[in-house]
């Protein structure tokens, strides 16, 4: 199989891009080379794999925005099985990509995202047959326009994409979290260790679902090379549903300390500071989903998640904790915690006054 991957070295698609090298496929990553090879090639461990490649012949990089004006030389007499784009998520990206690979390509993957689906939600249960409209998040509506276009061209013309929807996937570097600023997880992770309050939206209760991306690079390499799964969409999660209780808990176990969760409802959070709460929350984390799998089982027949989230959050933890570049302090949002926590405090003693 030899494979393109747009993108090919974030969260989602440095743990595929691992797995497509241990399959002994030939993978072509196409980005602007802003992250090296060995960031994302030895965070499991597994960069012997993507060594033995590169020498091997079976990884190769292209260097250019694909925006830019040398594409189209970089790519010239370039065919592949599959395609497939980690990085897009507006409709003329999606028109650009059919334009480049509609007659390059065997199989074109698009990553579309599951907080497309309906808000809120009329059935927890969330299938691809789950209507989509999200009108909370403008990031969800443009991967949605993106889906319509792309299934408008398998429709008339026979563009051979496959549509997967991810949920809430992490790795090694990363904690998934409801409520985070903009430098990601670590200053939740900080709070913890020193046994500082952490926010929970809602009153926690409400369910959810992680993906490890090791448990999503499996799935999705199932997928490639499928004729089954041409005009298809597929959503990739774990078949483990969690409350946002529990997800917490487990990240403070792995930490080693007490939660000292404080419990904030999504709608004020939203209108808190300058996040965006509204879509990432309301939009998406708030609600509560329990994802039905059977479509990517028939697709994939026995695929199910091996990493079960007290064990995957364990070696995130782990990993954050002994790499120091992983470790950036967020101080305007440890300040928002505070003041959100500061003022609920004070509202309930002015109630109970």
């Amino acid at each position: 199989m030899k494979l393109l991957f747009i993108g090919g070295t974030g969260t989602i698609s440095a743990a595929i891009s691992r797995r497509v090298l241990e399959l002994d496929w030939e993978l072509w990553l196409l980005n602007r080379g802003t992250r090296p090879l060995s960031s994302w090639a030895s965070v499991s461990g597994e960069s012997g794999a993507v060594e033995e490649a590169a020498r091997a012949g079976r990884l190769h990089e292209i260097r250019c925005d694909i925006d830019g004006s040398e594409i189209a030389e970089k790519l010239a007499g370039l065919e592949f099985d599959a395609v497939a784009d980690f990085i897009a998520y507006r409709p003329e990206q999606a028109l650009r990509d059919h334009r480049l690979f509609k007659n390059r390509t065997a199989q074109y993957l698009f990553i579309s995202s599951a907080s497309a689906y309906q808000k809120p939600l009329s059935d927890y249960r969330v299938s691809e047959a789950t209507p989509l409209s999200n009108p909370l998040w403008d990031y969800s509506r443009q991967k949605i326009a993106c889906e319509e276009y792309l299934a408008k061209a398998y429709r008339e013309e026979g563009f051979p994409v496959t549509i997967v929807r991810p949920s809430h996937t992490y790795d090694e570097r990363k904690v998934p979290l409801g409520v985070h600023g903009h430098n990601g997880s670590w200053q939740v992770v900080k709070r913890i260790r020193e046994e500082k309050p952490v926010i929970i939206h809602g009153d926690g209760t409400s369910l959810w679902t992680m993906t490890h991306s090791r448990d999503f690079a499996r799935a999705f390499t199932g997928l490639v090379g499928n004729i089954h799964a041409l005009g298809e969409t597929v959503q990739i999660t774990g078949d483990e549903t969690l409350t946002w209780n529990q997800i917490y808990e487990c990240i403070a176990r792995a930490v080693g300390k007490p939660l000292k969760a404080v419990h904030v409802s999504s709608e004020f959070l939203a209108a808190a500071g300058d996040y965006d709460f509204e879509g990432g929350l309301l939009g998406d984390k708030a609600a509560s989903v329990v994802f039905d799998n059977t479509k990517l089982k028939r697709l994939v027949p026995g695929f199910v998640s091996r990493i079960r989230f007290d064990q995957g959050i364990r070696e995130t933890v782990n990993y954050l904790l002994a790499h120091k570049d992983c470790q950036t302090d967020d101080p305007e949002f440890d300040s928002l915690c505070d003041r959100v926590i500061a003022a609920r405090e004070k509202a309930l003693a002015e109630i109970r006054s």
